[in-house]
């Protein structure tokens, strides 16, 4: 652990340095990492040849940015490539020798076939610092005990994120969500957590699950953090709001698993969501694009666009400008609350994004307006499609639990005042098919909250 526990930051000395230091070291390690990884990887290389670049032609973050893109598509192709070629899926992109590798970690895979990446003792050790500064900044320290609710298979939410946790010098429960939400609850009961690591949907389920379970509501089972991870949920104000006063706990938002993309946000209101700081900026690089154009797009406080990142100071499987999908806003503002850093906030996946008459909808936006109609809502909801997106022929159709007892005058009241604010917030009035209380299946993994009529499981 670094020096006094009374301390506001984990690493004081980095992350407090200032933008000009920060980004003369990026450049430094950039420089140093793009060369590494052309000697080391077929696969950058190839990136480079077809750039028709090397890597001590990049001087500056001018010369950077006219790196192609790498895409999670991109990605799978060439694990398949490598596993045709080679005989394993890391061959071709993995830069350290395999007597190096000492853990490989994957995607959840809920979007298609899982993506791996290989990562080195010296990585881990980057992976570990990264999440002690997160939870460091949320009020965690050794002695609190710390219960994960996420996947602990190769999703990288399950042992990097306990390593993560024992680094910091808390104490970790690594219960996961394979084993059931009464699992989940016996453990709590029993050995009394003050912090649980779980996704928002979980965590809305934990809600409506514990009187039943645990025979009390959620807010008497003594947790004090709850951290949103997984799915975008956990910036959405109603969803903070909704999991807020079902748990009293704080809530905070939080990104990062097996990888160097770290980020977290503060301690505040859940209507007054200031987006998640971002950390790990010594060893990764963010930037954003264009959806569409994938042109680089400054960043400056407001801007928005497509997340891509670059890991520098990597051994193992680094990512150079990986567009992951998801559409992020940014700040690079001072914050009053004086946590140093730029902020972003993830609005939601490129490939989730619906079009409904020249309107851009995410389904976190949608769920976050459900949401706040609880109690008349259980807050599950699925939007049905008769065909993929992105296009929707309007209306756009929702599927939502309503309320047990919850019928005539009172629904069709309930229907009235819906559409409605879907006009004023999302700018669209939907269909509504009403569904009694339970009709949704209960998930504790990420929920695909788009179903495609004909396709299993969502898309």
């Amino acid at each position: 652990m670094h020096g006094d526990p009374d301390r506001a930051l984990w690493n004081e000395a980095i992350e407090r340095l200032s933008r000009e230091a920060l980004r003369a070291l990026q450049l430094e390690r950039l420089r140093r990492q793009l060369a590494y990884n052309h000697a080391n990887s077929q696969f950058y290389r190839g990136k480079f040849a077809a750039a028709g670049a090397h890597p001590d032609d990049i001087r500056s973050f001018e010369d950077f940015i006219r790196l192609p893109l790498t895409t999670k598509d991109e990605h799978r192709r060439a694990q398949a490539e490598s596993l045709e070629r080679h005989g394993d899926p890391l061959r071709l992109m993995n830069c350290a020798p395999i007597e190096k590798v000492v853990r490989i970690n994957s995607t959840s895979g809920t979007t298609g076939m899982p993506t791996f990446y290989a990562v080195t003792a010296r990585d881990v050790a980057v992976i570990n610092e990264m999440h002690a500064r997160k939870y460091w900044r949320a009020g965690i320290r050794p002695g609190h005990i710390m219960l994960q609710a996420l996947s602990l298979s190769m999703f990288t939410g399950g042992l990097p994120l306990s390593q993560g946790i024992q680094h910091l010098g808390a104490c970790v429960v690594p219960v996961g969500i394979e084993g059931g939400t009464r699992r989940v609850i016996e453990h709590i009961e029993m050995l009394r957590p003050q912090a649980i690591v779980a996704t928002p949907s979980f965590g809305l389920y934990l809600i409506e699950e514990a009187p039943r379970l645990a025979g009390k509501p959620a807010h008497k089972l003594g947790l004090r953090w709850f951290f949103c991870a997984g799915e975008p949920g956990g910036g959405m104000p109603q969803v903070r709001r909704a999991l807020a006063d079902g748990f009293g706990a704080k809530i905070f938002d939080h990104t990062g698993g097996g990888h160097a993309f770290h980020g977290i946000s503060r301690d505040e209101p859940p209507e007054q969501y200031s987006g998640m700081y971002f950390v790990s900026e010594d060893h990764c690089i963010l930037e954003i694009v264009d959806p569409c154009s994938k042109a680089p797009i400054p960043l400056v406080d407001g801007a928005s666009g497509e997340m891509v990142f670059t890991f520098i100071d990597w051994e193992g499987g680094p990512f150079l400008r990986y567009a992951l999908g998801d559409i992020i806003e940014v700040w690079t503002s001072p914050c009053p609350s004086g946590w140093p850093g730029l902020r972003f906030k993830i609005m939601g996946r490129a490939d989730d994004m619906l079009i409904v008459k020249g309107v851009n909808v995410y389904p976190q936006a949608v769920q976050n307006l459900i949401v706040s109609f609880q109690p008349r809502v259980t807050g599950h909801f699925r939007i049905r499609l008769p065909r993929p997106g992105p296009l929707v022929e309007p209306p756009l159709r929702l599927a939502i639990e309503h309320a047990a007892g919850l019928v005539g005058e009172a629904l069709s009241t309930l229907e009235h005042e819906f559409v409605a604010r879907c006009r004023q917030e999302l700018r669209l009035r939907p269909s509504i098919e009403w569904l009694p209380p339970e009709s949704l299946p209960r998930e504790s993994k990420k929920v695909r909250l788009i179903e495609v009529e004909g396709k299993p499981g969502g898309r």
